[in-house]
Formats: C-alpha cells, sequence, structure tokens
C-alpha cells in the first residue's frame, strides 16, 4: 500500500496491512528478532496450519478492534484510515502484487513496466479481470483513478507530487485542460503514463504509480465533489477481489459474498462478516468465540488473549510507527503547499529534542505493550532493510541532556517554582494532544506529560482531555491552534518514501514542517540516480540523520501486530508478498 493512502491508526491500534518493530528485521516466520531493551523475544508464524479439509459452503466471521465507528470511504481514491482499509481488504484489490521487499512483481491483476529513458510507465490489466458486477476492468478505469485525484473538486487527500509528476496533471488540476494529457489508452488493456520524472519508487508497491483502478462505468454519472458521499462509495462499492460488499451497516458491519468473476481463482468461502467491536470487548469476543479473526488487537491487552484456547496468535512487524509530532505552521489548502512557520511556539529544535530525550520509550514497549513494541529510532522503519539506518540510535532517555539542551536554548526556571519560562522568561505551556482508546492510552500520556514536567516544562492535554479518533485528527488537518504537540501513528505502506508523509506538499505532513534542506534529501531520495542502489541507500541514510536533528517529529515506538486466528480457518497466510489471502482463506469446521 501507498503510505499516502495508507491512513492513520489510533495509539493503541496496530494497523492491518503493515509490518514492522524494533531490532534488526523479521524472519520468515515473522519472528520480532533484535535487542529490544528489556522486552521479551516473541516469536509467532505468519500461517496457519491446518490440515483438515476445508467445507462446503463454509462461512467465516471477523472482527476489527476499534473505538471508533468506520468512515465508510470505500473506495480507494477516497479513504483514509486503516479501519476502512480493514473493511476494503476482503473486497478492494489492488492492481499490482509485490515480492518480499514490496517490488512490483507481474502475478497481479495487471503488469508494470517502467522506461526510464521515455520517462513512461506502462500498465497492463490482464484479460480476464472483471468487476464484481461482470464489468470488464479496462484502462479507462486505470485511466479514471486519475481524473477524479486530480480533477479541482476532488475532495480526498490523495493529490500530491505523485499525481503532480504526471505529464499534464496540473493543467488538468487548474482546469486548463479537459483531459490529462501524458496519460494514454494504448488499447483497451493498456494504459502508458508519461513523467516529468522517473523515480525508484515506482518500482514499489504503492509507490510513484498508483495502484488501483476505479469502476468508471458506476462512477461516472456522480460529480466528483459529491463522490465521497454517494451510494457508490459508501453503500454499493463495485470492486474486483475475491468477494464483494453484499450489505453494509454505516459504522458498524460488512457483510461480504464471493465475486464471481473473481480473475484468479473461486473464493473458498459461502460469505464472510466482519465487524466492529470495541477494544475492551475484544478479548471476550475472543473468549467467547464470536469471531474467526480479530484485526488491530490492541498490544497493550496481549496478555489477555496470549492463550486463549482454540486460537493461534499469527504475528508480523509493521511498516508503522508511532511518533510525537510538533506543529510548525499550516497547510495552504490552495497551493497544496505547507507553510513552516519559524515563529511558531515550537520552532526551536532544542526544545523538541529536549522531549524526545526526555521518554524511556524502550520501557514503555515493555511494561505498556508486552514486549511488542520498542524504542523507535528512525522514520524509516527497519522492515526496510535497504532504506533503515540501523546505525542511528534516536531519542533514547537522557534527562541530563534534555535538562542541558533546554538551557542553552533559553528556556529557564525564573521564579524557582520548577516549570520553565520561554526564552523572554514568560509563562511557557504547551498543548499536547493525544488519542483516547483502550486501557493504556490515558497512562501513557499521563507518562509523557510526567517526563516532560521533569525536564520544567509545563505541559497540558488539548481540550484537557484525550480525544476521540476522528476529532483528533480534523484537529490536525485543519492546524488546530490548541496542538503544539501530539502523539499519533503513521503506517508507510510498502513504500518508504518520505514524500509523501514529510514532503512540502503533502497533506499528510501534518507538522508543517518544510525546510530547502528537507526538500534537497528527500528530492535526491526520489532522483534518477536513486536508481542506483548504493546512492538509495545513501540518499535515505543521510534525510533520516537530518529528521533526527531537526526533530520535526519524533518516532517513539516501532511495533508488531498480533492476529489472533481460530483453529477452524485454513490458508491463511499472512506473508506480505503474499497476494491476497482472502482469496484462498477457508475453513474446515462448521463452527467454531
Amino acid at each position: 500500500m501507498k503510505k499516502t493512502i495508507f491512513g492513520v491508526v489510533t495509539l493503541l491500534s496496530v494497523v492491518t496491512l503493515a509490518a514492522c518493530g524494533g531490532g534488526s528485521g523479521t524472519d520468515s516466520s515473522g519472528n520480532a528478532s533484535g535487542d529490544k531493551g528489556d522486552s521479551q523475544a516473541l516469536s509467532f508464524p505468519l500461517a496457519t496450519k491446518n490440515d483438515k479439509d476445508a467445507i462446503e459452503d463454509g462461512e467465516l466471521e471477523a472482527a476489527v478492534a476499534t473505538d471508533s465507528q468506520f468512515a465508510g470511504l470505500f473506495q480507494w481514491e477516497f479513504y483514509q484510515d486503516a479501519f476502512d482499509a480493514a473493511f476494503m481488504a476482503p473486497s478492494h484489490e489492488a492492481l499490482f502484487s509485490n515480492d518480499t521487499d514490496f517490488k512490483i512483481t507481474d502475478d497481479g491483476a495487471a503488469t508494470l513496466d517502467l522506461d526510464q529513458d521515455k520517462k513512461v510507465a506502462t500498465i497492463k490489466l490482464k484479460d480476464n479481470v472483471k468487476w464484481s458486477d461482470g464489468v470488464d476492468v479496462t484502462a479507462d478505469d486505470v485511466i479514471f483513478s486519475y481524473e477524479i485525484i486530480g480533477h479541482k473538486d476532488y475532495t480526498g487527500i490523495r493529490y500530491d507530487d505523485t499525481f503532480r509528476n504526471v505529464i499534464g496533471m496540473e493543467e488538468y488540476h487548474d482546469g486548463k485542460a479537459d483531459t490529462i494529457s501524458g496519460i494514454k489508452k494504448v488499447d483497451d488493456k493498456t494504459v502508458e503514463i508519461e513523467y516529468k520524472k522517473v523515480e525508484p519508487s515506482m518500482l514499489q508497491a504503492g509507490g510513484g504509480v498508483y495502484s488501483y483502478a476505479a469502476p468508471k462505468h458506476t462512477l461516472e454519472g456522480v460529480a466528483i465533489k459529491d463522490m465521497e458521499s454517494s451510494d457508490q462509495v459508501r453503500k454499493h462499492p463495485v470492486t474486483f477481489g475475491p468477494y464483494y460488499m453484499s450489505n453494509i451497516v454505516a459504522g458498524e458491519s460488512v457483510e461480504y459474498l464471493p465475486n464471481e468473476y473473481y480473475w484468479n481463482g473461486k473464493p473458498k468461502l459461502k460469505k464472510i462478516t466482519m465487524k466492529s467491536v470495541q477494544t475492551a470487548s475484544a478479548t471476550e469476543a475472543l473468549n467467547s468465540k464470536l469471531y474467526d479473526m480479530i484485526f488491530q488487537m490492541p498490544t497493550d491487552t496481549y496478555e489477555t488473549y496470549k492463550d486463549i484456547e482454540g486460537y493461534t496468535n499469527l504475528g508480523r512487524e509493521q511498516t508503522s510507527y508511532t511518533y510525537l509530532g510538533f506543529k510548525l505552521g499550516k497547510w495552504n489548502n490552495e497551493e497544496s503547499t505547507v507553510e513552516y512557520d519559524p515563529n511558531s511556539k515550537m520552532a526551536d529544535k532544542s526544545l523538541r529534542q529536549a522531549m524526545g530525550y526526555a521518554l524511556d520509550n524502550d520501557s514503555v514497549g515493555s511494561k505498556f505493550y508486552a514486549g511488542l513494541r520498542s524504542n523507535a529510532t528512525s522514520l524509516i522503519p527497519p522492515v526496510f532493510e535497504s532504506y533503515h539506518d540501523s546505525k542511528l540510535k534516536g531519542y533514547t532517555q537522557d534527562i541530563d541532556k534534555a535538562n542541558k539542551l533546554l538551557d542553552d536554548a533559553g528556556f529557564k526556571d525564573v521564579d524557582g517554582d520548577g516549570i520553565r519560562e520561554d526564552k523572554d522568561g514568560k509563562e511557557f505551556t504547551i498543548k499536547f494532544a493525544s488519542m483516547s482508546g483502550g486501557e493504556t492510552a490515558q497512562p501513557l500520556a499521563d507518562y509523557y506529560v510526567q517526563q516532560w514536567k521533569q525536564i520544567g516544562l509545563n505541559v497540558e492535554y488539548t481540550t484537557g482531555r484525550l480525544i476521540e479518533f476522528n476529532s483528533f485528527y480534523d484537529k490536525l488537518k485543519n492546524d488546530d491552534p490548541e496542538i503544539d504537540v501530539y502523539q499519533a501513528a503513521w503506517n508507510t505502506g510498502t513504500d518508504p518514501n518520505p514524500s509523501g508523509l514529510w514532503g512540502p506538499n503533502a497533506a499528510f505532513n501534518y507538522t508543517r514542517y518544510e525546510s530547502e534542506e528537507n526538500t534537497k534529501l528527500i528530492d535526491a531520495i526520489n532522483s534518477s540516480d536513486a536508481f542506483d542502489a548504493d546512492f538509495q541507500k545513501e540518499a535515505y541514510q543521510k534525510w533520516q540523520e537530518y529528521a533526527f536533528k531537526e526533530a520535526f517529529a519524533i518516532p517513539t515506538l516501532f511495533r508488531n501486530e498480533v492476529l489472533p486466528v481460530n483453529d477452524r480457518v485454513k490458508d491463511w497466510n499472512w506473508a506480505y508478498d503474499e497476494r491476497n489471502p482472502w482469496a484462498e482463506v477457508s475453513v474446515t469446521d462448521a463452527s467454531r
């Protein structure tokens, strides 16, 4: 998945379509390995082991642990968060498949050929790929995705530098052209896309080449400004995955039936049902055997479900990480660009660094998350072995260093009350936003506030309390002035390229940090020179070092996710190079 479309996650949830963790990577069994401080070493299988025969007309019931209703934006161009992504997984499919390094392969619904000299990507659909209503997936559907996202009335968040890189896209977006000149329909199954520049991430799944198609025959009658709220997106989406959404109860559940037109074999189940379940009730739901699997199980309560009879816990590292973000400017919606404010409250990087050094995140991972999380050292998770800077130590607790940074920067305790004033000797209060949900959210946020107080910083909660998931991100997107620092999480997806999260034209760059050097370093990662593996590795390393020093965002926790799967489930494989586990899964007993 592309990082700019793989949405935000709650602090206490784990995303369902990614991998990461502390240490040196994930082995073939999905084991988290490496030095995790004082946290325990954990090992999980990646796939089910069930030698029984699958039953005919089997039904599977799954759930997503969440304390918020899902938004229900069931179209690739519009969805924003990991909850909708989880519900889309059985029915929605990307055009491309990928290998263990997340490089695009020829095994998916379409193939990709990138001509570096001509700066042209050729997408070719396989002949038997059809939508769930039996209509062929065509070149027009591939092109329509670009026309939706590039349109001036588009209401989503995906119009970024990767789309502006398409020849003619900006003219189309500005209303100066009715079509995108750089996109050519070769035939009903083939599209050529011409770019201003080609980048190595174009060879990554979810990278610089958009990986999805939109059903033009169902959507073209809907005005683009109304598309997000349309029945075609929210109630009756047409897809080309192994199942289709046959019944959607808004915010609560989705029922799926087999897609008889699925391009890569016959789905094995008669029906799938997926529901939302409160995180506090998830373990009891497993004990009561209500579901065959629950995605996004809270890691803070792992001890309560690690040994439930009749279930096997699968596990893998995530491409996601938790981080502290510092609000440093605003988003210019008209120009689609970050406006950094050098005079913002958190503009002094020594202040930001000090707040990082105040925290002991290895202990947080061990004590709050049963060893399933560990201190994060970089904004590039170690699952991307070729790009992650393993030498970077990140921010580990050092109270003396934190105090010295603040002293040297001029944040002094003028009146002797133990709380520092600002550089002008005036009262200095930092507003901290963090999400509610789960048993650990409050004590963990309180721990951060306590540690910041230990170095003399007065930190108060935005709104006076933790904030519900959707409200939290509404405040971030709208640059609420009551947020100075926030705690959130990102899933980088299968492309570690930082431009979609931390670039100057990324709407997801919620810190609103921008600098000439940051842009220069990100541009090097995206340059044609970076097709050379050594150059690319060095470019990633330089950006990671810069991000560490500037501390506009401080990664706090690398994450592992756990998926409890009932023992009646057969042929579920959670590996990242598995094309689509929903296409193969079945059950071997009629009941759990």
